[in-house]
């Protein structure tokens, strides 16, 4: 009998951008983020309008985006979140670019690139760990 569940585990392997582990929900989004602006530095919601995650909260997520986008000090608004204690527990990557690699690696928030970030949903409860993802 068909019960409707499936069962998806899977691993993705990719490049360390900043070696760590992390588990948690996913939250995936096919569009870019910009962190400068175009998410809350001091509530965690992306703010950015028309962003298909528009007034959805990071922390604490596995953030789940092809790259970043914007200014320079997109670095500095993740590493923010992460002293306030409002950053996502990891983030992956299509394509890490600067602006989120730096981040991730000053505010010590695993990050990995080089995924097929399209088999990822949000809801998905995902680990990071050196450079292999695991969709649970």
């Amino acid at each position: 009998m068909y019960s409707g569940c499936s069962e998806r585990k899977m691993e993705l392997k990719g490049r360390i951008i900043s070696r760590g582990t992390a588990e948690g929900e996913a939250l995936s989004t096919s569009q870019p983020i910009s962190f400068y602006g175009g998410v809350n530095p001091t509530t965690s919601e992306i703010i950015e309008k028309g962003h298909e995650l528009q007034g959805e909260k990071i922390e604490a997520k596995i953030l789940v985006f092809p790259n970043g986008k914007g200014s320079t000090v997109g670095s500095y608004t993740l590493y923010r979140l992460k002293k306030s204690g409002l950053a996502p527990a990891g983030i992956i990557n299509k394509e890490c670019e600067t602006v989120v690699a730096v981040g991730a690696i000053i505010s010590e928030i695993p990050c990995i690139d080089k995924i097929n970030i399209s088999q990822i949903r949000t809801g998905d409860t995902i680990s990071i760990k050196d450079n292999v993802v695991t969709i649970k």
